[in-house]
């Protein structure tokens, strides 16, 4: 089995609709896929309509997080997207994206930048607005090359000219929170550094203590040696170990299935889960556990 448990579609801040995902996942040799926009489960009811027979689709969602200053996600999967408090959090989380967006761009035009909102709102479409968003408008405008050179001091990096905070949940909050939607959390690309400060290892021990249930590990911003060490934490913290390709379309570099997850792993997240089921197969609904 081929399984890549981190993608993203037009309902956040990747390129291809839930549909296309589906379908570009099944066309890239996936058996199983997971959905996980930033901060909504708006995706799910059209990912689930369009799933190729032989596709699994694991629905789930990336929280912003920070913790003592640095920003980090958490990805969580099959919780109960209905439950009302983690619902609430994520609607709070992306009702400040506009206006987190809006001071960037003010930020931008300040740096002489001739960025627009109506620019920036035209690239988000109906997605939930973000700062790979501003970072494809900079791109348009030529000046920078790619997303991720946007993604530095100069420009929109934490603490960089342009950087403007938004809401973000305490993981252990964010933690109690899928847990209590019957949901599984892996801590996304923990080991990052070239996305800005990273969470210290004792504050992974730290969740694990409180029930994180793994860590993405096999992911593209992770050098081979990084791999390595995350994969020994894991195994001392008693942590599952994952593996995905952030997928965003042609936002970025990487593709589906660049990294996969093993199986057994996959299974165990399955078990926990009692939010929801994967959905396999041609199209169906989205229904919780229980």
């Amino acid at each position: 089995m081929r399984i890549d448990l981190h993608a993203h579609s037009t309902a956040s801040d990747g390129t291809d609709t839930p549909a296309e995902l589906v379908r570009n996942a099944a066309a890239a040799g996936l058996d199983v896929v997971a959905l996980t926009d930033h901060d909504t489960t708006r995706g799910y009811a059209e990912a689930i309509a369009a799933l190729p027979e032989g596709l699994t689709l694991v629905t789930g969602a990336e929280l912003s997080c920070r913790i003592d200053g640095i920003s980090m996600h958490m990805l969580a999967y099959l919780f109960d997207p209905e439950e009302p408090a983690l619902l609430a959090e994520r609607e709070l989380v992306r009702d400040d994206r506009v206006p987190r967006a809006q001071g960037m761009i003010a930020k931008l035009r300040e740096l002489d930048v001739p960025i627009t909102w109506e620019q920036v709102a035209r690239i988000a479409g109906e997605g939930s607005v973000g700062r790979p968003h501003v970072a494809s408008a900079l791109v348009e405008l030529g000046v920078v090359d790619s997303v991720s050179d946007a993604f530095t001091e100069q420009w929109l990096a934490d603490g960089g000219r342009a950087y403007v905070p938004k809401h973000e949940t305490d993981p252990f909050e964010a933690l109690r929170l899928v847990k209590g939607a019957g949901g599984v959390a892996v801590l996304a690309h923990p080991a990052a550094a070239k996305r800005g400060r990273t969470v210290p290892e004792s504050a992974i021990a730290e969740l694990a203590a409180a029930g994180l249930d793994g860590i993405e590990v096999d992911h593209m911003d992770h050098e081979p040696e990084t791999r390595a060490r995350l994969r020994g934490l894991a195994a001392e913290l008693g942590l599952l170990a994952t593996g995905s390709s952030d997928y965003h379309g042609s936002r970025k570099t990487c593709v589906l299935g660049e990294f996969t997850t093993d199986p057994e792993v996959y299974g165990e997240i399955t078990r926990r889960a009692t939010g929801a089921f994967p959905v396999p197969g041609t199209g169906g609904h989205l229904t919780a556990q229980g």
